[in-house]
């Protein structure tokens, strides 16, 4: 609670493994909140971290397993990706962003697609600075994401070994409401959520939008 109402000497939230763990008990906590309100979700979907949440309100982890997931994840981070990467909002259609990413050979990914003309993309900051350039020199919009990190780019394979240990301890469950994954696009079964799934939800793209075609 010192950190969410920014008490002095409080973790500060510009830090990665202070504020994913911040906002899924923020998510964990309305979801509780809606229900003693006696509002019940049909299904649940979840955007990158936010899956984790959807798992633990589904009922397909524990909230044990899924702090584990949001927190241990999240120092994995802080410890190997943070400072050595960015994220950056465009104004394009995933294929669109797709193309010209290309240019790049592997120093750029699409990291989300968020709506037809919303999506993110992760990677090399120089990179995505030149990124940045091209798409104003073409009238598109283009927004650095105050982050240092780059989620769901190939910098997360260099911590796969470190997650896949981390998280082998947790053990999915058959939820009690459907689960929607924004991994595959699709209605998941959610004893598939393992160590293996959280590793693959930070390296992937992150589809809450669906564009016909898997990063």
């Amino acid at each position: 609670t010192d950190v969410l109402r920014g008490t002095h000497g409080a973790p500060s939230l510009d830090r990665v493994d202070v504020v994913q763990p911040a906002l899924w008990a923020v998510m964990i906590a309305l979801a509780d909140l809606w229900r003693a309100a006696g509002i019940t979700p049909a299904a649940v979907i979840g955007h990158s971290q936010g899956e984790i949440a959807a798992a633990a309100v589904a009922g397909a982890l524990t909230l044990d397993d899924a702090a584990r997931v949001t927190a241990l994840r999240s120092q994995a981070i802080a410890r190997h990706l943070a400072g050595h990467g960015g994220m950056m909002s465009v104004a394009l259609p995933a294929d669109d962003v797709r193309a010209q990413i290309a240019a790049w050979d592997g120093r750029l990914s699409l990291a989300a697609v968020n709506g037809p003309t919303n999506t993110v993309v992760s990677g090399d900051p120089e990179a995505l600075r030149e990124l940045q350039t091209t798409c104003h020199n073409d009238g598109v919009r283009a927004r650095i994401i105050p982050v240092d990190y780059a989620s769901h780019s190939a910098h997360v394979e260099t911590i796969r070994d470190e997650l896949l240990d981390l998280l082998a301890p947790i053990t999915p469950r058959t939820a009690d409401i459907p689960f929607h994954s924004t991994v595959t696009g699709e209605p998941l079964d959610t004893t598939r959520l393992d160590a293996h799934y959280w590793y693959t939800n930070l390296r992937e793209t992150v589809r809450l939008a669906l564009d016909g075609a898997p990063e």
